[in-house]
């Protein structure tokens, strides 16, 4: 079992690259979605770019480390079967199919995008961003506290959060408007 901290060392860094690639994608999102917008020749360069730079970011960072993080997150559960029974290890499962979910629902955007269809507004994208930091705070407490969570003040903290994103969110768009290169 002396091996057991190298897995989950493995696993922390692989899911630390999966968040990342899954904060950064729908930047570039906004981004590509923006340049759209532009007249030629800026639409046609920027448009290339932002493709290569999300076609790299996911299939050589993302979708690696998701696979990654799963293989090690598997074989800890095999390495620790008793986790399986806890309570808080049930809801952190829930949280990851979620994450999968989410994960599943960009690689969609990701790959309209990389065939020039526009669906969603940079908006849109701007708001999407944040499902990940949801997840992401959810499950960190969770695996942080376990069974010692008071689920009413975590859910309070949760809509809390959101709250306070979605006012970030306004104050941001509001200084946007007014000034369109902040």
């Amino acid at each position: 079992m002396e091996y057991y901290h190298y897995i989950k060392a493995f696993h922390l860094i692989f899911v630390i690259t999966w968040f990342a690639g899954l904060f950064y994608i729908p930047r570039l999102f906004v981004y590509q979605i923006e340049a759209f917008h532009k007249p030629s020749p800026e639409k046609e360069i920027l448009g290339k770019q932002l493709k290569l730079m999300a076609k790299r970011l996911w299939y050589i960072i993302t979708w690696p480390s998701a696979i990654l993080s799963t293989i090690f997150a598997i074989w800890l559960l095999i390495l620790q079967p008793f986790w399986l029974e806890q309570a808080w290890m049930h809801v952190k499962l829930t949280f990851v199919l979620l994450l999968f979910i989410y994960h599943l629902k960009t690689h969609q955007y990701f790959k309209q995008l990389q065939n020039d269809v526009v669906k969603k507004t940079s908006s849109f994208m701007r708001l999407w961003n944040e499902g990940a930091t949801f997840i992401l705070f959810a499950v960190v407490f969770l695996v942080i506290l376990k069974s010692a969570i008071n689920w009413v003040w975590g859910l309070i903290g949760m809509v809390v959060l959101g709250i306070l994103i979605m006012l970030g969110y306004k104050i941001y768009k509001r200084i946007r408007d007014k000034n369109p290169e902040a």
